[in-house]
């Protein structure tokens, strides 16, 4: 069975409609990710141990040729480091390692979303369920527009309330 692809935006999200399914669903989402920060992670050391060994058979060939590959025939340590810091393949190698620590990072960071907050989401969904919180009217209610209309009420009973109190205190 092939894993289904990795998508954070995505998978984060709650079908409010379907909270049963998005229980049943909950424990192989976290279960993914997991497998998906593993991996990432994985690959992060395996970007470390190809420095690293980039960086080891620089160092032999500058101690076997210093003269051609620094300019000196006796080259100090911060003229090794310089130029196996400079080789193009020692460099191409720590920008795909920080391109991969970025995304091992960010994916640990959706991981603990999707196995703390998503799961702490969908209990506090399943009690307001449980509470009847979402039965009621088929349409839902407009807050704000409700909101308008019960202050526009208020304000036009007071203003009858105020032109019944004014008509009682004119004088005839």
């Amino acid at each position: 069975m092939q894993e289904k692809e990795i998508n954070y935006k995505e998978d984060v999200k709650i079908d409010f409609d379907n909270l049963d399914l998005e229980w049943i669903d909950q424990a192989e989402l976290a279960r993914r990710y997991a497998k998906h920060v593993s991996t990432l992670k994985k690959e992060v050391r395996r970007l470390e141990e190809k420095k690293k060994t980039i960086r080891s058979i620089l160092i032999d060939k500058i101690n076997r040729d210093p003269e051609t590959l620094t300019g000196k025939a006796r080259p100090n340590a911060a003229d090794i480091e310089a130029a196996y810091r400079t080789n193009e393949e020692y460099i191409e190698t720590v920008d795909e390692l920080l391109d991969a620590q970025e995304e091992a990072e960010y994916a640990e960071y959706v991981y603990q979303e999707i196995s703390w907050t998503r799961k702490k989401a969908l209990e506090q969904l399943v009690t307001l369920h449980a509470q009847m919180y979402f039965a009621g009217p088929s349409v839902p209610r407009n807050l704000r527009d409700e909101y308008l209309r019960k202050k526009k009420e208020g304000e036009e009973k007071q203003k009858n309330v105020n032109k019944g109190i004014k008509s009682k205190l004119q004088r005839k």
